[in-house]
């Protein structure tokens, strides 16, 4: 006789599965829906992380806080956009190196008055990327479903890279959607298709987002390994963001007006002295981000340091090709990448060796 065992997240879910009832609501229709697709007529076994992952794509959607980050990056999605359209007659200059990347400067021209679009990616990314993690194992456990989930015949680690996994599948969707439609709009208002490399530069380009969003929601899931409340991890998250975004900057403006080399410093000591500013900034996930986003939307960055003026003697302004903007930025996703793996790797050995069962 074979017994075949479903596991979801919640005890309720679970049963209803296995006995063949509905579940109601959005996320039950979502639920139910793909959990019928993978069993089949011939009851076909599901493999548990799989279940576990559809079952949290489908909440994650159907919650109101992602309803609202959508709402609420979509408008300023199309802020940019608009704001990007109605000056990019201005922005087209005849003796621009960057002339023929049209499509680019979607993603990057601002009138001042809106930050372009992935200055917007940059800011409201952080705040996904929390919102999507801060509670994925904390609130488990607050409601008691955790203790009840892992005494099924499931491994423990399927259930914390079932959540990582779900949720950044969310984001790249999200990001891809966003990114795609804001080139999509864009041929319809201009006419005109992207170059080969313009669109593989966009594509690049999602992809540092998604790894820039992975990473605060490595840092959120591993705070909700961390605390047992829910407000406790979203106030600590929030707390690393403002420090990063607002007083990192505070402090090394005051470690860099400290160390200043007076006005008969060499050009060695000056040189010197901006590197050191720029490793100390570059700590920042935000600054990495910017950095590489910056030299692959903008093909006429050719150094993202200080150059001395031998360096600069001889040069010919022109758009670097995508190979070349791709080793320029490896340092930059390096960081970004380790960054993330770090974060991951902490908070699953954590989830691996914590308690679960309830007090």
């Amino acid at each position: 006789m074979i017994f075949t065992t479903v596991i979801l997240k919640e005890e309720k879910a679970m049963i209803s599965t296995v006995t063949g009832k509905k579940k109601t609501g959005f996320s039950g229709f979502i639920s139910n829906l793909l959990i019928r697709k993978k069993l089949g007529t011939d009851d076909e076994v599901v493999h548990p992380f799989r279940v576990i992952v559809y079952k949290e794509i489908s909440d994650q959607v159907s919650s109101w806080r992602f309803i609202i980050l959508l709402i609420i990056i979509a408008l300023t999605c199309f802020g940019s956009l608009y704001t990007a359209l109605t000056n990019i007659g201005s922005a087209v200059k005849p003796n621009d190196p960057e002339g023929t990347f049209l499509f680019l400067k979607l993603y990057t021209i601002s009138d001042g008055t809106l930050p372009s679009f992935f200055v917007f990616i940059s800011f409201l990314g952080p705040l996904l990327g929390i919102s999507l993690g801060f509670d994925t194992v904390n609130s488990e456990q607050t409601r008691g479903t955790l203790s009840r989930l892992m005494s099924q015949p499931i491994h423990r680690d399927y259930l914390i890279n079932a959540k990582f996994l779900a949720a950044l599948t969310v984001i790249s969707v999200l990001l891809f959607a966003l990114g795609f439609l804001v080139m999509g709009l864009g041929m319809i208002m201009t006419g005109l298709p992207p170059a080969p490399e313009e669109f593989w530069r966009v594509v690049f380009f999602i992809l540092v987002s998604i790894i820039y969003v992975a990473f605060w929601l490595n840092l959120a899931i591993l705070f909700s390994v961390a605390f047992r409340q829910p407000a406790t991890s979203a106030l600590a998250c929030i707390a690393v963001w403002l420090f990063l975004t607002v007083f990192y900057n505070i402090i090394v403006n005051l470690i860099a007006k400290a160390i200043a080399p007076s006005e008969m410093a060499t050009t060695h000591q000056v040189f010197r002295y901006q590197e050191i500013i720029l490793t100390l900034m570059r700590i920042l996930p935000g600054e990495l981000y910017t950095d590489a986003t910056t030299t692959l939307l903008m093909p006429s960055v050719r150094s993202l340091g200080p150059l001395t003026m031998e360096q600069i003697v001889g040069t010919i302004p022109g758009p670097l090709p995508l190979g070349q903007s791709l080793l320029l930025v490896w340092p930059q996703l390096t960081g970004l990448i380790a960054a993330t793996v770090l974060c991951f790797v902490i908070s699953y050995m954590s989830f691996m060796r914590r308690e679960i069962r309830s007090r």
